[in-house]
């Protein structure tokens, strides 16, 4: 998404897992200004958080300029406590050991560094429109006929 720098950066995200694991998506929904994007994939094996974290992950990679100043809107406790009470840089200095999800907390981390980010929770199924959209968006994508695999995904043993 196109904006000039120090813009006012707006983006939904939620993300899905059918059977968690199972088939998932994310949804995300990028506002600035009078400029709207909507992004969204599945995955044929996933789990929930780690749609609702890639959601956030793709809608900061989607900003073209940097920096800027983003407010996101998650229904996840899990990504927007991680963040906002800081547990994902003590995770950092502990190497992630014992943390799931690594691999996307990294490249959110890569991301994170270049905007300036506040994450805001918000109630799930609350009917706040753009939350509702990035669900919809997120299970729809989950029932796509053919859907990548996520790599990074490591089942529990």
């Amino acid at each position: 998404m196109e904006q000039q720098s120090n813009s006012e950066i707006i983006i939904f995200t939620d993300g899905a897992a059918r059977g968690n694991p199972g088939p998932g998506g994310y949804g995300v929904v990028l506002i600035s200004g009078s400029h709207r994007k909507e992004l969204s994939q599945g995955f044929k094996l996933t789990t929930n958080n780690r749609m609702e974290l890639m959601a956030a992950i793709v809608g900061l990679e989607a900003l073209k300029v940097m920096p800027c100043n983003v407010t996101i809107y998650t229904d996840s406790k899990y990504v927007a406590d991680s963040v906002e009470k800081r547990w994902v840089f003590n995770w950092v200095k502990t190497g992630f050991k014992g943390k799931k999800n690594s691999d996307l907390w990294k490249r959110f981390l890569e991301v994170h560094a270049k905007h300036r980010i506040k994450f805001v929770w918000v109630k799930g199924h609350a009917s706040i429109p753009e939350n509702e959209r990035c669900d919809q968006l997120a299970v729809e994508a989950s029932f796509r006929p053919v859907l990548p695999v996520d790599f990074g995904y490591q089942p529990d043993k």
